[in-house]
C-alpha cells in the first residue's frame, strides 16, 4: 500500500475511534459539578458579555486558569445554536474530546514510520483507552487541553530530534506556548526537564539542545502567552496575581490545598488503573529501557522513542509526586508517554509473552468482577443517586461490561496460542472491545448517573427561572452545585451547611423582600433551618425550592449569632465562587 495512502487510512481510522470514545452523545450530558461546570459557565460568560480577557462565574473573577481553554468553550457558545445543544454540554466539552483526538492521531503518526500500521494504532488506543483520559476526556476542564498541548509539543521535538532536522522547530514550541496559555507554567516545567532528561539518558545533551534549541523555543512559547498575562495583569493587579501564581500555582505546590494530600507514592497506584488492563505491558517497556539506560546503550535518533517516552513520563511522576497537592488528574499529561511505553514494549525475550499473558489474565479479572455485580452493585449508596444500584442492574450495561472484557481476555488467548513469537495485532484484540465498552456500557452508565444526579437540579434550575422575581435574590446552602447558576443563568449567592450558613445568608440578604432557597432534604433537617417560614414551589430528587421571607431568615440569624455562632463569608477564600 502506498505511504499516503497508509496515512490517511490510519488516520480515518482513529478519527472513528476517537469520535467513538469521545464525541458520541456528548450532547446528553448535563454539566457536571463541582469544577467543570465552573470552566463551563466562565467560557459561556465569555461569549455573552463580551469579556473575552477575564474569565468570570457568578459575578467572580476565576483566576484559577489561564483563558485558551474558556475561549474554546465560548468559540463554540458562539458557532453553536442553542436549540442543538440545550445542555451546554458540546460547547463546553469539545475542546477536551477534540484534544484526545488529536493526541492520539499525533501518537499514531508519530510511531507509525517505524513501527507499521497496526503498532500506530495500538499506542493511540494505549493513550486514549486509559481509564483516566477516558474520564477526563469528556470532561469541561482544563487538563486534556494542558495534555494534548504538551503531548502535541514534546511529540513534535522528538520528530524534529529524530529526522536530524536543522531548522527550528517553532511549532511544537508554540504548542507548548499554548500550554502555559491552557494552564500556566507547568507546560514548560514538564516539557524542557522531560528534553535535558532525554538528552542525558541519550548521551546526547549537545545533540538534543543542537536540534531543538530549547532557549529561543522556550522565548517563543512565552511570547505566545505572555500577551495575556499582561494584559490581565494590568487589567485585574494584585488579586491576579496573588490568585493564580501566588495560590493556584505555588500555594498548590508547595502546600495541600483542599486537603488533597497524598504519600511519596500516590502516583504508582494511580498509574496502574491509568493503564490498565495493560499495566504489565507498561511496566516491562518502563523496565526494559531503564534497563538499557542503566547499561550506557545509546540509540540512533530515529530508534530513541522509547527512551524518549521514558523520560516524559518519569519527569511528570517525579514532579508531581513532589508536590504538596495530590490529584489524579495531574498525571495526565505523562499518559501519552505511557501509552508509547505500552505499544512499544519490545523485549524480545520469555518476559514480553508474560507480559502478554498478564494482561490477558487482567482482562479476564476484570470480566470476573462485573460478573459478580449481582454481589456488588447493591453495595453503591448515594444520596445524590438514588435508586442508583436498581437502575444498573436494570440497564444491563455492567453484564455488557462483563461480556465484552471477557471477549477481549478469550481473543487475546487465541491470538498468544497462535502466535506467541509476534506480536501482530495481539495488543488489539484486546482493545478493540474496550472501544465498545465504552460506547455500549461506559457512556450509558454515564447518562443513566446524570438523570439521577444532575436532572432534578436542571429542572430545579428551570422552575426558577420560571419563579423568580425582579430583584429577587436566589441562595443554595447545604450541597452547592455551581450548575445551579449555570442552568438558571442567575448570580447565586452559596452557603454551608452549618448554623454558620444561615448566618451568612442573614448578613448579606438584609430584609425586606423574599429570596429563593435551593436547599438539599438533609441541611433542611438541620435544627437551624427546622422551622424557617417558607412557600415550598418544587421538590426535585434531594433538592427542595423554598421562597422565604428576608425577614425570617433575618431573625434567625440574629438568634444564632446570639448563641455565639460566627459567620464565615467575609473570610479569605480563594475556592469562592
Amino acid at each position: 500500500m502506498p505511504p499516503a495512502l497508509r496515512r490517511l487510512g490510519l488516520v480515518a481510522v482513529i478519527l472513528l475511534l476517537g469520535s467513538a470514545l469521545f464525541i458520541w452523545r456528548l450532547g446528553e450530558l448535563g454539566q457536571l459539578d463541582e469544577t467543570p461546570a465552573l470552566f463551563a459557565a466562565a467560557g459561556r460568560a465569555m461569549a455573552e458579555t463580551g469579556d473575552w480577557l477575564t474569565p468570570r462565574v457568578n459575578g467572580h473573577p476565576r483566576f484559577d486558569k489561564p483563558v485558551l481553554i474558556y475561549w474554546l468553550i465560548g468559540g463554540f457558545t458562539v458557532v453553536l445554536p442553542p436549540s442543538w445543544d440545550p445542555l451546554g454540554s458540546w460547547a463546553s466539552t469539545l475542546p477536551s474530546g477534540l484534544a484526545m483526538i488529536a493526541l492520539m492521531l499525533a501518537l499514531a503518526l508519530t510511531v507509525l514510520p517505524r513501527s507499521g500500521v497496526a503498532t500506530a494504532l495500538e499506542a493511540a488506543l494505549a493513550f486514549g483507552l486509559s481509564p483516566l483520559i477516558l474520564l477526563w476526556g469528556r470532561v469541561s476542564v482544563s487538563d486534556p487541553l494542558l495534555t494534548a498541548c504538551v503531548g502535541l509539543g514534546l511529540l513534535g521535538l522528538w520528530r524534529n530530534y529524530a529526522a536530524q532536522r536543522s531548522s527550528f522547530p517553532w511549532l511544537p514550541w508554540m504548542l507548548l506556548g499554548l500550554g502555559v496559555l491552557t494552564k500556566g507554567p507547568v507546560a514548560l516545567v514538564i516539557a524542557l526537564p522531560s528534553l535535558l532528561l532525554f538528552g542525558w539518558l541519550q548521551r546526547d545533551l549537545g545533540g538534543v539542545i543542537r536540534a531543538l534549541r530549547p532557549i529561543p523555543g522556550v522565548l517563543l512559547a512565552l511570547l505566545v502567552a505572555a500577551p495575556w498575562y499582561a494584559l490581565e495583569l494590568w487589567k485585574e493587579g494584585q488579586p491576579f496575581l496573588d490568585s493564580f501564581f501566588g495560590y493556584h500555582n505555588l500555594q498548590r505546590y508547595t502546600a495541600v490545598v483542599n486537603n488533597h494530600a497524598g504519600p511519596w507514592w500516590y502516583y504508582a497506584p494511580v498509574m496502574v488503573i491509568a493503564s490498565l488492563p495493560f499495566t504489565p505491558l507498561l511496566l516491562l517497556g518502563f523496565s526494559t529501557e531503564l534497563r538499557r539506560c542503566w547499561q550506557r546503550r545509546s540509540l540512533q535518533p530515529e530508534a530513541s522513542l522509547n527512551r524518549f517516552a521514558l523520560a516524559w513520563l518519569l519527569v511528570v511522576v517525579l514532579f508531581f509526586s513532589l508536590s504538596a497537592t495530590k490529584l489524579p488528574s495531574y498525571l495526565l499529561p505523562g499518559l501519552p508517554a505511557m501509552g508509547l511505553l505500552v505499544a512499544l514494549a519490545d523485549a524480545h525475550t520469555i518476559w514480553l509473552a508474560r507480559a502478554r499473558w498478564c494482561c490477558v489474565a487482567l482482562a479476564a479479572l476484570l470480566s470476573a468482577i462485573f460478573f459478580a455485580a449481582p454481589r456488588w452493585v447493591p453495595l453503591i449508596q448515594d444520596p445524590e443517586i438514588p435508586g442508583l444500584a436498581e437502575a444498573l442492574q436494570a440497564s444491563g450495561t455492567v453484564r455488557v461490561s462483563a461480556w465484552l472484557f471477557l471477549l477481549a481476555a478469550l481473543l487475546g488467548a487465541v491470538l498468544l496460542r497462535r502466535r506467541s513469537s509476534s506480536s501482530g495485532s495481539w495488543l488489539l484484540a484486546l482493545q478493540l472491545p474496550m472501544v465498545a465498552w465504552q460506547v455500549l456500557a461506559l457512556i450509558p452508565i454515564s447518562v443513566l448517573v446524570d438523570q439521577r444526579r444532575a436532572q432534578p437540579l436542571r429542572e430545579i434550575s428551570e422552575v426558577v427561572r420560571q419563579q423568580v422575581r425582579p430583584g429577587e435574590a436566589l441562595a443554595m446552602v447545604g450541597v452547592n452545585k455551581p450548575s445551579l447558576h449555570y442552568y438558571s443563568r442567575q448570580v447565586v449567592l452559596y452557603a454551608g451547611r452549618p448554623a454558620s450558613g444561615l448566618l451568612d445568608l442573614a448578613e448579606q440578604l438584609p430584609p425586606p423582600g423574599t429570596a429563593l432557597v435551593v436547599i438539599d432534604a438533609t441541611t433542611a433537617a438541620e435544627p437551624h433551618w427546622r422551622g424557617v417560614p417558607h412557600t415550598q414551589l418544587d421538590a426535585e430528587g434531594i433538592y427542595r425550592l423554598w421562597r422565604v421571607p428576608l425577614q425570617a431568615i433575618q431573625q434567625r440569624g440574629e438568634a444564632l449569632s446570639a448563641s455565639g455562632v460566627r459567620s464565615t463569608w467575609q473570610l479569605p477564600n480563594p475556592e469562592r465562587y
